[in-house]
């Protein structure tokens, strides 16, 4: 049974990368700034804030997903720490973080669980909630969702 969550997990870390992490915009006159070396940009994970930032996304997204009659069903025998663990690595590396991902592809985590388009919008949909709770910027909501999009054909059956 964990295995046929996990899939659904690895595509929600893939969703809900696109927003995952609380970053407040940086003043550039704040001397305690991180600066980044000109030609240089810093990365989604950075932008993002770091796994602190990605992990709180994800808790917040895992409630959203357990309280929603539409999709909670795919998780109702998951072991939703290990769940949540696997989301945040794979966020992690998508953005260009530390983290490796060491679950299974997306096909192999989604395979024989049914993902309909209207379940994976439903996700999504999740997702967005807490992005927009998290006040992740436009920009790299996109980038993150850029990241993603991939994913969706191999999850939806």
């Amino acid at each position: 049974m964990l295995a046929k969550h996990g899939l659904l997990v690895v595509w929600l870390l893939a969703i809900m990368l696109a927003g995952c992490a609380h970053a407040p915009d940086s003043d550039p006159n704040d001397p305690a700034a991180e600066s980044v070396p000109a030609g240089h940009t810093a990365s989604l994970y950075d932008r993002l804030g770091g796994k602190t930032a990605i992990t709180a996304v994800i808790d917040d997204l895992m409630l959203r997903i357990e309280a929603d009659p539409r999709i909670s069903e795919f998780f109702a025998e998951s072991d939703i720490p290990e769940v949540k663990s696997l989301l945040v690595d794979q966020l992690c590396e998508l953005s260009g973080g530390p983290c490796r991902y060491e679950g299974r592809d997306m096909v192999a985590a989604h395979v024989g669980m049914g993902v309909s388009q209207a379940d994976f919008d439903a996700m999504v949909d999740d997702l967005v909630q807490t992005l927009k709770a998290f006040d992740v910027p436009a920009p790299e909501q996109n980038e993150l969702l850029a990241l993603l999009a991939p994913m969706q054909a191999d999850i939806v059956e």
